[in-house]
C-alpha cells in the first residue's frame, strides 16, 4: 500500500502504518506485565508476610517511575526516534525483573520492579503510540491510539494466568526471572519495527476531526503547553480516572476474595484485562465519533457507579457471584482503559504532533501520581479498617467531580495556538 505525502520531492511513500501499529500493540502486550502485580502481590503477602501497605509500594513506585520517565522518554522519542526509546525500555524492564528475582527482598522489589521495570515501561510505552498515529489521518487518531495501547490492557489476559501457573510451579523469584528474560527479548525485537513516517509526510484522505475545534491545531512546545489552563485540567481529570482504575487493578484478586469470597482471583484479573483492552479501542473509536469530552463524561460516571457496586458485593448476593463480579471487573477495566486512549488523543488534538512524545509524557505524569496516591490510600485505609469500601467511596467521589469538570474542557484558543505556532521549537534533526 502506498500513500502520497507532501514531501517536496513528490515521491510516493510506502505506508507502514499498520505494521507500526501492530508492533506498538505487541510491545504494550509485553509491557502490560505491570498488571500481574495483583496476582504476584497476593502470593507475596501470603508467603513472605508483607503487609498490604508494603505490597503496595513496589507497584506504586513502578507507576510513578513509569509516568515520570515518560517525559524524558517522550523527548528521546521525538528527537532520536522510537526504536532507541523502545529498546532502552525493553532492557530496563528485563533488568528490573531480574534484579527483583535475584534479591528477593523488599528493597530489591522496590528498586527492581518499582524503579527499573517502571522506568522501562515508561520508555517503551512512550515510543509505541507516536509513530503509529503519525501514519494515519486525524479522524483516526482515537482508534489508532486505542489499538496501540489496547495491548497494555489485554496483557493480563495471558499474563495473569501465566503468572499464576508459574508461581505454583516455580515460586515467586523464578517467576520474576522467567518473565523478565522473556519480555526483555520481546520488547527489544519489536522495537526495531517502530518506523515513523518521513518528515513532511501527510496521510492520504486526511479528514477533519469533528471533536476538535475548527481552529487550526498548532504544534505547542512543552513550555507553551504548560502555560495553558487546559493542561492542568487534563492532568487532574487523568489523575482521577486512571488513579481509580489502578487502585482496583493492584488489589482486584484480594478485593474479590474479601468482598465476595471469590478465590479465583485470576479470573477477575483476566476479565478486567479483556475490558481494559477492549475499552481502549471502543473509547478511541467513540471519541472520534461523539467527541472526547462526551466520552470522558460517560466513562467517569459509569466508573463511579462501578466503584459503589464493588462495595455492595458480598458472599451469596447477586453482586457477589463470580460471573457478575467478572462483568463488573471487565467494565471497570473498560472505563479505566478508556483514559489511555482518550488522553493521548486529546493531547494530540490540542497541542499537535511535533512534540507529542514529550507533551503527552507531561500529561501522563497524572497517571502515575493518581495511581500512586490512590493505591497508597487504599493500603492505608485497608490496614486501618480491614475493608476496601472506604477507598472505593473516595474514588467514586473523585470520578463524579471529574465528570463535572469535563464539561468545561475546551481546546486552547486561537491566540494561544497562534502564539505557540510562532514559538515552536526548531525541528529536531
Amino acid at each position: 500500500m502506498r500513500d502520497v505525502s507532501s514531501l517536496a520531492r513528490g515521491t510516493a511513500v510506502k505506508n507502514l502504518g499498520w505494521r507500526v501499529t501492530l508492533a506498538g500493540l505487541g510491545i504494550n502486550l509485553a509491557l502490560g506485565i505491570l498488571y500481574t502485580w495483583s496476582v504476584v502481590s497476593k502470593a507475596i503477602t501470603k508467603e513472605w508476610n508483607w503487609s498490604e501497605t508494603q505490597s503496595a509500594w513496589p507497584y506504586s513506585v513502578a507507576c510513578l517511575a513509569f509516568s515520570f520517565l515518560m517525559v524524558p522518554a517522550g523527548r528521546l522519542q521525538d528527537r532520536m526516534g522510537p526504536r532507541l526509546a523502545a529498546t532502552i525500555g525493553g532492557l530496563l524492564v528485563g533488568a528490573g525483573m531480574i534484579l527483583a528475582a535475584l534479591t528477593a527482598t523488599y528493597w530489591g522489589y522496590l528498586v527492581g520492579f518499582g524503579v527499573l521495570t517502571g522506568a522501562g515501561i515508561g520508555f517503551g510505552y512512550a515510543a509505541a503510540t507516536p509513530p503509529a498515529v503519525k501514519w494515519f489521518p486525524a479522524a483516526k487518531t482515537g482508534l489508532i491510539a486505542g489499538l496501540v495501547v489496547s495491548g497494555f490492557g489485554l496483557a493480563s489476559v495471558y499474563a495473569a494466568p501465566l503468572a499464576t501457573w508459574l508461581l505454583g510451579a516455580f515460586g515467586i523469584s523464578n517467576t520474576m526471572l522467567i518473565l523478565g528474560l522473556a519480555f526483555l527479548g520481546v520488547v527489544v525485537a519489536l522495537a526495531q519495527l517502530l518506523t515513523p513516517p518521513p518528515k513532511g509526510y501527510i496521510p492520504g484522505n486526511c479528514a477533519a476531526l469533528k471533536s476538535v475545534s475548527t481552529t487550526a491545531v498548532r504544534d505547542f512546545p512543552p513550555s507553551r503547553m504548560l502555560r495553558t489552563p487546559q493542561f492542568y485540567l487534563l492532568w487532574f481529570l487523568y489523575a482521577c480516572g486512571a488513579g481509580a482504575g489502578l487502585m482496583i487493578i493492584s488489589k482486584l484478586a484480594k478485593i474479590g476474595q474479601q468482598q465476595a469470597g471469590i478465590e479465583l482471583g485470576f479470573v477477575l484479573v483476566a476479565s478486567l484485562a479483556v475490558g481494559n483492552g477492549a475499552g481502549r479501542i471502543l473509547a478511541g473509536w467513540l471519541s472520534d465519533t461523539l467527541g472526547r469530552q462526551r466520552t470522558m463524561v460517560i466513562c467517569f460516571l459509569l466508573q463511579a457507579a462501578l466503584m459503589i457496586a464493588l462495595t455492595l458485593a458480598s458472599p451469596g448476593s447477586v453482586l457477589g457471584r463470580v460471573d457478575v463480579m467478572a462483568v463488573i471487573s471487565a467494565l471497570i477495566g473498560a472505563n479505566y482503559g478508556a483514559n489511555l486512549a482518550l488522553f493521548p488523543s486529546v493531547t494530540k488534538d490540542y497541542y499537535g504532533l511535533k512534540n507529542f512524545g514529550v507533551n503527552y509524557g507531561l500529561v501522563f505524569t497524572a497517571w502515575g501520581v493518581g495511581g500512586f496516591l490512590l493505591s497508597q490510600l487504599q493500603g492505608v485505609l485497608y490496614d486501618a479498617f480491614q475493608t476496601f469500601a472506604y477507598s472505593c467511596y473516595v474514588a467514586a467521589g473523585l470520578l463524579v467531580l471529574a465528570a463535572g469538570l469535563s464539561f468545561v474542557l475546551q481546546p486552547p484558543g486561537e491566540a494561544a495556538a497562534t502564539h505557540a505556532g510562532a514559538a515552536t521549537e526548531p525541528e529536531p534533526a
